[in-house]
């Protein structure tokens, strides 16, 4: 049977790896949308490969340039927040959510309203909204399937066994660039270095997230959504090899535990074979042999304070988780542009966690609510860089 999916976030790092598997078993699947960011170019470069019905940019300002690109084409196209929603909506049988940032929660969750298998490798719409989405996802009929890797291999990790059975959750960080650089040494650094992930080829701001151990936090805070976990039975470790990515511990010590070599094609083919394995060309096999050997380490949460903060948003609930994304996200992108440095996105987001901490004080009770707590937070936020 051929599954119809349509693919949000085509032109990122997730997107691109799903293209490539879509493409690789193209007896399996067609191709019912894609959606982009701002790159026109290579959004009609994605739609015309995977014969794409439709194709959607979230620029408005973009469109001119992917209408003539897909000239000829035969591929509809659309432009703006609606034409990424009109992408998310369409019918399909498994959406892929890989648009970075809370910029993906609308198209997510309208995909969640209408009961589409949806894989998700946006963690920021659980961030955000983890209780309204998940409570969407059971009251329309809707199915998550884990897309990122550490949660993708918590739940193969889990497989059949019950989740009261279960004492521990762990997930691994690679440690990001700066794993073992004193904390003078990161606070110089420059948006470029902290972008050079040592395992992973990934977007500027997932780079970022990762040096400042943001991105772990952000994990754990999934984690604790998609599995139903409370934060006492969450943990993350640094793992700098990136070959076990999470582990299940069990009441009678047993570990289950994840392993396969650092590519993202294989969570995406999980996901994509809803059951099945499919093949990966050119995928590496794990040699174990190979690589000697595996080490583990506590992550620093003094030179990394980012993770001590998402783990302290995670314990307070409420509307924290929401406050200290959109924070982040305006901390990064100014980190990014030279306007701070490295610790100042830190500094940033306890600032705004502090001062919502009385105003917003209940989780949102919708996915519109946590949209307008964004849209507050990016404000406040954007003004304090300017003082």
């Amino acid at each position: 049977m051929t599954l119809t999916v349509s693919v949000l976030g085509a032109t990122g790092s997730i997107g691109r790896s799903t293209a490539d598997l879509l493409d690789q078993h193209r007896d399996r699947f067609r191709v019912g949308a894609v959606a982009g960011g701002r790159d026109a170019a290579a959004l009609a470069t994605v739609a015309r490969a995977l014969n794409a019905e439709f194709a959607a940019i979230a620029d408005p300002e973009a469109g001119p340039a992917l209408r003539d690109a897909l000239g000829g084409s035969g591929i509809a196209c659309g432009a703006g927040p609606s034409a990424v929603i009109e992408a998310a909506t369409r019918d399909a049988d498994l959406v892929v959510a890989a648009v970075s940032g809370a910029a993906g929660l609308a198209p997510t969750c309208a995909a969640i309203r209408l009961g589409r298998t949806v894989a998700l490798a946006n963690k920021e719409s659980l961030v955000c909204a983890g209780d309204a989405f998940m409570r969407d996802a059971k009251t329309y009929g809707a199915r998550i399937l884990p897309m990122d890797s550490e949660h993708n291999a918590l739940e193969q990790s889990i497989g059949t066994g019950r989740l009261d059975d279960i004492t521990r959750m762990t997930i691994t960080a690679s440690g990001g660039p700066f794993r073992t650089a004193t904390r003078e040494r990161i606070a110089a650094a420059s948006a470029a270095e902290a972008a050079a992930h040592p395992t992973w080829s990934m977007g500027m701001k997932i780079n970022i997230d990762s040096a400042t151990l943001m991105n772990k936090g952000l994990e754990l805070i999934e984690a604790h959504h998609l599995f139903g976990i409370e934060a006492e039975r969450l943990d993350a470790v640094v793992h700098p090899q990136s070959i076990v990515h999470a582990l299940v511990t069990w009441r009678d010590g047993a570990v289950t535990a994840g392993l396969y070599v650092p590519d993202m094609r294989v969570p995406i083919s999980h996901c994509l074979g809803l059951g099945d394995r499919l093949s990966i060309a050119r995928g590496k096999p794990l040699d174990l042999a190979a690589i000697g050997s595996l080490t583990f380490e506590r992550p620093d949460e003094e030179r990394f304070p980012c993770l001590r903060i998402a783990k302290a948003a995670l314990a307070a609930g409420a509307a924290q988780p929401t406050v200290m994304n959109a924070a982040n996200e305006i901390a990064v992108a100014a980190f990014i542009a030279g306007q701070i440095g490295f610790y100042d996105i830190a500094a940033l987001v306890e600032r705004a966690c502090e001062h919502f901490a009385p105003r917003f004080s209940t989780a949102p009770a919708d996915i519109e609510e946590a949209l307008a707590i964004d849209a507050e937070v990016r404000r406040w936020s954007q003004a304090s860089l300017a003082v």
